[in-house]
């Protein structure tokens, strides 16, 4: 057993206390893990989190501390976020249905990625208009539109409405935060 001395609120010493080693030797389990801060991706609020990782691994989700906006507390479903990473029925993989069909297909992501940009510029292509029927410059999409999220921060948010508006010409950008 080994002693150590404890020490009263007013500085005073107390009587030593027995530990055991095995005790001194507990640390945190975050010790010596990365940090990365996110944000809960449940609501409206926008709170910060604080995931932590260890050898690539998602070893703890919690409230940030530092974060303005809940000052490291969440709400039941986000301080289940660490559980819902973990669930072995969480769905990791894109699923994909053909049109008309009732079946359900696993598809790469890439496959995924490279079917959206190549949708989005047909899409965009056939509905661009660059001048107006009275030759009028208008540089306008009119049949795509955007609705951004509201788990989104600012920033992002503002990033997704320069892409659609300026960069493709989407004229209808929404989001649901009223951004």
């Amino acid at each position: 057993m080994w002693k150590l001395p404890l020490f009263r609120n007013d500085g005073r010493e107390r009587s030593p206390q027995a530990f055991s080693k095995n005790s001194l030797d507990k640390q945190p389990r975050i010790r010596s893990a990365s940090v990365t801060h996110s944000v809960c991706p449940y609501c409206a609020v926008g709170c910060g989190t604080n995931i932590y990782t260890k050898n690539g691994a998602v070893i703890d989700i919690e409230g940030n501390p530092d974060s303005p906006i809940n000052e490291g507390t969440l709400c039941p479903k986000g301080a289940n976020t660490f559980q819902l990473h973990h669930n072995p029925n969480r769905v990791k993989h894109v699923m994909w249905r053909a049109p008309y069909s009732d079946q359900w297909e696993q598809k790469p992501l890439e496959w995924a990625m490279d079917r959206i940009a190549r949708l989005t510029k047909e899409t965009r292509d056939k509905g661009y208009m660059e001048t107006n029927e009275e030759g009028k410059y208008v540089n306008y999409v009119r049949n795509m539109g955007c609705l951004g999220g509201a788990t989104l921060d600012n920033e992002e948010n503002y990033l997704i409405k320069k892409l659609f508006s300026s960069g493709l010409g989407v004229v209808h950008v929404e989001n649901q935060a009223r951004i």
